[in-house]
């Protein structure tokens, strides 16, 4: 627990420390272990958990991992010499309860309430995963492309307004991670 973070466990390992720009929200509740970079504005919600003890995870400007997700990634094996490192981009949206393993994540994609995306898998730009979709190893989904099921496939392209939809939600999670932000350290 620090003084910055109340409730909130920062955990080095491995000789690696997370990074935490001054400006994110990070709520009570959250483990950051290990080789994790965090940009600017980005909010990571209650009770998270994001373990970069085996490989590292990057997180972009304004992206958010909502209540209760958890973010991994997955070392170097006789498969995949350079292991499975998690890289979210800038304005991304991950849901309530996802669980996002050694995978990518473009600039504005969007990956739904307790969808699962494993190993290798690529979401482009404006892509969307659905809400309780499970990504297999390995899928790359397109630009503006919506995948939904168990397994998740392609179901169509999104629409402008769906687009929009998504970075109304960037800019909503940016405010509201500010007024938590406030909130958890008395400021209001």
């Amino acid at each position: 627990m620090s003084a910055k973070y109340p409730d909130v466990s920062i955990i080095s390992i491995n000789g690696k420390t997370p990074q935490i720009h001054d400006s994110a929200f990070i709520a009570p509740g959250c483990r950051i272990i290990g080789d994790v970079t965090i940009g600017p504005d980005v909010s990571i919600w209650y009770n998270c958990v994001l373990r970069a003890d085996v490989s590292r995870i990057e997180i972009g400007a304004r992206s958010n991992i909502q209540d209760g997700s958890v973010v991994h990634c997955d070392g170097a094996n006789p498969f995949a010499p350079d292991g499975f490192p998690t890289i979210i981009g800038e304005d991304v949206l991950v849901g309530h309860m996802a669980m996002v393993h050694g995978c990518t994540i473009m600039d504005r994609g969007f990956i739904g309430l307790g969808a699962v995306i494993m190993n290798g898998c690529i979401v482009e730009s404006d892509a969307m995963l659905g809400a309780g979709a499970l990504l297999p190893e390995g899928k790359h989904m397109g630009t503006g492309e919506l995948w939904v099921g168990r397994p998740a496939k392609m179901v169509k392209h999104l629409s402008d307004g769906a687009k929009m939809g998504m970075k109304m939600g960037v800019a909503h999670y940016v405010e509201n991670g500010r007024l938590h932000k406030a909130a958890n350290s008395g400021e209001q």
